[in-house]
């Protein structure tokens, strides 16, 4: 019972993971504040914030949506245990993967401006903030959206409180920071090996 609680939640938010991982390793290029700064005259948010970042990071994480809904589809028909999301199915998966993955990235990005404010530099961490902000913007997005399709008649039922339960969201709010300190170690890790 629990290991299926597990896996769904993970199910879930592995777009937006795979479009926070998408931003940090393929972004670069142009800063999403174009180089200003704020009031307190420090950066808005800074160089690893970039448009490319994510542009990029959403397109893979729902380009990975697509590809897990198939599989959720083909998992239907063959009596897989565990009950995992299509996130809807064509078409309105898309506004939905686009609100996890670009929830996940403007997460990311407006913990980012508030780390500035404090003082907080680049890479230097932010315990649990660092490690929350994207799956707190994937809550909030996704949401949204849900309630925004519901609004539009588009879909039954809300999406986001059909799909997360309160269990789901505990076991992200626990599991997610140590898998992003573990992910951050590792990616720290290569970059020094090269």
């Amino acid at each position: 019972m629990y290991y299926e609680l597990v896996i769904q939640a993970f199910w879930l938010i592995l777009p937006a993971y795979i479009a926070n991982a998408s931003a940090l390793l393929l972004g670069g290029g142009l800063p999403i504040d174009f180089g200003k700064k704020w009031s307190d005259g420090t950066r808005i948010l800074g160089n690893g914030k970039t448009w490319r970042g994510l542009f990029i990071g959403t397109f893979i994480g729902m380009t990975s949506g697509f590809g897990f809904s198939i599989i959720s589809k083909f998992a239907f028909n063959i009596d897989f245990p565990i009950k995992i999301n299509d996130f809807t199915g064509f078409p309105l998966m898309i506004p939905i993967l686009f609100s996890l993955c670009f929830g996940a990235l403007m997460g990311d990005i407006i913990e980012s401006f508030f780390k500035r404010r404090i003082g907080k530099k680049r890479g230097e961490n932010w315990i649990p903030f660092d490690q929350l902000d994207f799956i707190l913007g994937v809550l909030f997005f996704s949401f949204i959206m849900s309630g925004f399709l519901q609004f539009l008649n588009l879909t039954k039922e809300n999406w986001f409180l059909a799909s997360f339960s309160l269990y789901h969201i505990i076991i992200l709010l626990i599991f997610t920071p140590f898998i992003h300190l573990f992910a951050n170690y590792v990616h720290r890790k290569s970059k020094k090996s090269i």
